[in-house]
């Protein structure tokens, strides 16, 4: 298989992980899933994602109380800048899997907008995960009325490779609000949580599967405000970044965040590269949604509930990147597609 890592010295490794026996002859397969910050909801999904298709050598079978997923494989879930990382990487190699958000997974594939030119023609879609709604997180007691408001104020965009960053821009510039006019801050969602804190961001724009675990802190020490924005803005939104769709954040989700709050929203995917080889991605595929994954998803983080394979086909239509023919079989022979 063209992208499967066989780490070097992998036997030492497998003998920690498994029995005495012929077990400890087998080479475990490493499988690397690009996430998000640790702060995030990517990074926590994805070890979930990991665990669940994991099954390294030796391990009890799946029927006796072991792992169910691919015989010999051991995925890592890796901390990385989100979307746009994740989607270049896959492309090129570098991860087998990631989470990517929609709008950025459907522009690096065809090589439109910020991608003009450079299609990325390797991704493939594996399942349409959970919504991440976006946050615009600001100090407590701070209103604004629209986003024209953040002109001359210290704004965190997300940080560089993310697809966050990409949306937000676009998103800004219809209020006329540029790099020019702000003090834009590149970081991640934690270190930006660390500097509204400070006092140092006015504000700062997340798009992530609520609750997000950087906010759930801040929001019980410090403080803060969500923007909510109105029915006339989202439209506004929609037609400038159309995987944005609108969205709700429910009161009390946060600490102090007593009020709905209305938001654009767009899916998380779960990406492999075409490389990959069909018998590996259907046996991934079908360990994602087996009863144990279910288990997995449900005891973990607040956003694995709404990850089903009822929904893993949500958008892939209209979203114009194929199913890798791995994922395509399962979801025929499930009855799903």
């Amino acid at each position: 298989m063209k992208l499967l890592s066989k780490i070097a010295g992998a036997a030492v490794l497998a003998g920690a992980l498994v029995s005495v026996g012929v077990a400890q002859a087998q080479s475990p397969t490493f499988f690397r899933i690009g996430t998000g910050g640790a702060g995030g909801t990517y990074f926590p999904i994805g070890g979930a994602i990991a665990n669940a298709i994991s099954n390294p050598p030796g391990a009890r079978p799946c029927d006796e109380g072991g792992q169910c997923g691919v015989p010999g494989l051991i995925a890592i879930a890796q901390s990385t800048s989100a979307s746009v990382f994740n989607a270049a990487a896959v492309q090129n190699g570098e991860l087998e899997a990631g989470l990517a958000a929609a709008d950025i997974v459907r522009a690096m594939y065809m090589g439109t907008g910020k991608f003009e030119g450079k299609p990325h023609e390797k991704l493939r879609l594996i399942a349409n995960l959970y919504p991440e709604d976006l946050h615009l997180v600001m100090p407590k007691g701070m209103k604004i009325d629209t986003l024209a408001d953040l002109e001359g104020k210290r704004v965190g965009i997300a940080q560089a490779g993310s697809g966050t960053q990409v949306a937000v821009l676009e998103m800004l510039k219809q209020w006329g609000i540029t790099r020019d006019n702000i003090d834009e801050a590149e970081l991640n969602n934690s270190q930006s949580a660390e500097r509204l804190a400070d006092g140092q961001l006015d504000g700062y724009f997340y798009a992530a599967g609520w609750p997000v675990s950087a906010m759930v802190q801040l929001a019980s020490t410090k403080g803060m405000e969500l923007h909510s924005f109105t029915d006339e803005d989202l439209e506004i939104i929609n037609k400038a970044v159309p995987a944005y769709i609108p969205s709700l954040i429910p009161a009390g989700v946060y600490e102090g965040i007593d009020y709905d709050v209305k938001t654009p929203a767009v899916s998380a995917l779960l990406i492999m590269s075409s490389d990959l080889d069909e018998e590996l991605v259907y046996g991934i595929t079908k360990a994602l949604w087996n009863s144990n994954t279910r288990k997995l998803l449900d005891n973990g983080h607040a956003k694995g509930k709404q990850i089903t394979a009822e929904t893993a086909l949500d958008g892939a239509k209209s979203l114009g990147v194929p199913l890798h023919p791995g994922a395509e079989r399962f979801y025929k022979e499930a009855g799903l597609l």
